[in-house]
């Protein structure tokens, strides 16, 4: 029958409800009156039956009117239920009134009775169905588990009370003074219990509700979690909550951020400005995953202008998209421009940077795919050193007052052409730096941020999801790793402290163990890694070898001369350059052999410069090793 009544249509359902009250109240009246009587035999007169269908007409009116019938009885709040004891409130003194009119025999204290007897008939039936409901929803949700009995715990708790996907069947939380209490008719258990409850519950899933625990706290509960193989998911934060961009009840599966992130500084206000705050800025790479989020960041900051420079028409698309609707939704104002190009036209980027003033620029536009870049070794070049070298040079013709490299750790002792050519790319912003002083050029050097495009991160996540393996190109290959948000953080903070020439190096914390987060991720999946000890495991992590100038372990520093700065996550390195005219001279060769498609000339021509290049393997340049290549 609650089946049915739920798959009717919004109409019935109202049509269902309306003719129930319409039946209910004089039924309500005559219980009050029998009540009062004291006998189910009462003399129902021609009066008697007018005021009940007076109270009845006026009763239904009134409750279309408080807006009951438009209230889905399953989702009925408090709200709603004073509502209903408005309506009633009213509807007794309909019958007292028209009883008064009528000169009915409805005695005064059965009128007073009326109200309870009212209630009982209209709104009993509204919380039994309300009940039932969510009985039946719930049965068919799955049993979970909510670590953390604090403020986002119980509101959590309140939140999935109308889920059809989790049930809540018990708290988890560590603080003696919680446990073996009930909160929201759930009992706290002591974290030890949780293997026990599990079985019990037949619990799979873990919600974790631990609000503002540092992230440290939190790494090692997410860790303890995943060893006993659950699925964990996670609350919003407060600050996401209380802004509107999440609801506590959207969990969410465990990034691999919550374990390798690390407790945020708090960022430095007059640093992040300095170089954004009614500037003119603009931003090549723009659709890139570094160049997005720089982005999102310089328009928080209001700048006079944002413009995008990409190739990718549809990665620029996006992010202007995105861009303008965050600039309608906060109502920033900021003019944003999006243009389509490449930052190998010096003349075009002259003419953009004349044309829109522009004051800061942030080049992120690179390629920094190792093994594509060894494949593409000429076009590599092209784009990472000229690019970078044109794009600096027409921000000198142009007045520009800051220019800001993003670099990478594979600059540092490259074994390879990527890593190269950023390191080439360096040399010719520091020499550029001892040649003229108007434009201030820096350079910010990190290592890898988390879900980038080229971050192992969203391939080992695609290799879970289709059930394995996981490829690892080396068993002890170890990266740093920082969230793009951050790293985008920071080299904006940085920018503000250049002084020109300055080589900026960001703390990248505690390095990571590639094979060791592979295996994190399955855990974190609520899956075992398959291996000979256990050959019924789920995903099996199988290695490939390391790829052509793959590097076991990257470094940030080239020498051991490194200062502090006024933040804290933000060093200053002070490394070995050319001055302009050696790099002028080395820059104009190395073009000569890229024009000519001199492969092995323009290698030869990176491990002469001061970048410290060592060539690990053969070329693969995929040109240079075609049979039929001239």
């Amino acid at each position: 029958m609650i089946r049915y009544l739920l798959d009717m249509s919004r109409s019935r359902k109202r049509l269902v409800s309306l003719a129930y009250d319409f039946v209910a109240i004089p039924l309500a009246i005559y219980m009050a009156m029998a009540l009062r009587y004291g006998t189910m035999n009462l003399n129902i007169t021609e009066n008697l039956v007018y005021t009940a269908a007076i109270t009845a007409l006026v009763t239904s009116a009134a409750f279309i009117r408080l807006g009951l019938y438009r209230a889905v009885v399953r989702f009925m709040t408090e709200r709603a239920f004073t509502s209903l004891m408005l309506g009633i409130a009213i509807s007794a003194l309909t019958l007292a009134t028209s009883a008064f009119l009528l000169q009915a025999a409805v005695p005064r204290s059965s009128i007073i009775i009326y109200t309870f007897t009212a209630y009982m008939f209209l709104g009993v039936p509204r919380l039994f169905v309300r009940g039932m409901v969510a009985q039946l929803i719930k049965s068919n949700a799955e049993p979970v588990i909510i670590y953390g009995a604090g403020k986002q715990g119980m509101s959590l708790v309140h939140a999935l009370s109308s889920s059809e996907f989790y049930r809540p069947v018990a708290f988890v939380d560590d603080s003696r003074k919680k446990q073996k209490t009930s909160i929201q008719g759930l009992k706290v258990w002591p974290s030890k219990q949780l293997d026990d409850l599990c079985d019990t519950y037949g619990v799979k899933k873990i919600l974790l509700a631990v609000g503002k625990t540092n992230m440290q706290t939190r790494k090692h509960l997410i860790e303890e979690l995943a060893e006993r193989k659950l699925e964990i998911l996670i609350t919003p934060s407060f600050g996401d909550i209380i802004s509107g961009r999440a609801k506590i009840e959207e969990v969410r599966e465990v990034d691999i951020e919550d374990l390798l992130g690390r407790d945020c500084v708090a960022p430095n206000s007059t640093l992040l400005e300095t170089s954004v705050r009614d500037k003119v800025v603009l931003i090549t790479g723009a659709g890139g995953s570094i160049g997005s989020e720089l982005c999102r960041q310089v328009l928080m900051k209001k700048p006079t202008k944002l413009v995008l420079l990409e190739l990718n028409e549809f990665s620029l698309y996006s992010i202007e998209q995105e861009l303008q609707a965050t600039n309608e939704e906060l109502k920033l104002s900021v003019p944003i421009v999006s243009i389509l190009g490449s930052v190998q036209k010096q003349n075009r980027l002259e003419t953009i940077f004349k044309t829109f003033n522009v004051q800061t620029i942030y080049h992120a536009a690179a390629y920094k795919h190792v093994p594509m870049v060894e494949c593409n070794v000429v076009e590599g070049v092209r784009n990472n050193v000229f690019g970078s070298w044109y794009c600096a040079e027409a921000a000198i013709t142009s007045g520009v007052e800051r220019f800001i490299l993003i670099s990478t750790d594979k600059a540092v002792r490259p074994t390879n052409v990527m890593g190269a050519s950023k390191r080439m790319a360096e040399l010719v912003l520091q020499a550029l730096s001892t040649r003229q002083t108007d434009t201030l050029f820096s350079m910010v050097r990190f290592g890898n941020v988390l879900d980038s495009s080229g971050s192992v991160v969203p391939r080992f996540r695609k290799q879970i999801k289709e059930g394995g393996p996981i490829t690892v190109t080396h068993p002890d290959i170890i990266r740093y790793f920082m969230t793009i948000p951050e790293a985008s953080q920071l080299v904006i903070q940085a920018s503000a402290m250049a002084k020109g020439g300055d080589v900026f190096v960001l703390d990248m914390g505690e390095p990571v163990k590639i094979v060791s987060l592979a295996k994190k991720m399955i855990h974190l999946s609520g899956l075992t890694e398959r291996t000979d000890i256990n050959p019924n495991g789920d995903i099996e992590i199988q290695f490939t070898g390391l790829r052509p100038g793959e590097k076991l372990f990257e470094e940030l520093l080239i020498s051991e001369d490194v200062e502090g700065t006024e933040h804290p996550r933000i060093m200053t390195a002070s490394e070995v350059h050319l001055n302009w005219p050696e790099t002028h001279n080395l820059l104009n060769r190395l073009d000569k052999a890229c024009h000519n498609f001199q492969v092995d000339k323009v290698i030869s021509l990176l491990q002469e410069a001061p970048a410290a290049y060592d060539k690990q393997n053969d070329c693969t340049d995929w040109v240079l090793n075609e049979p039929n290549s001239l």
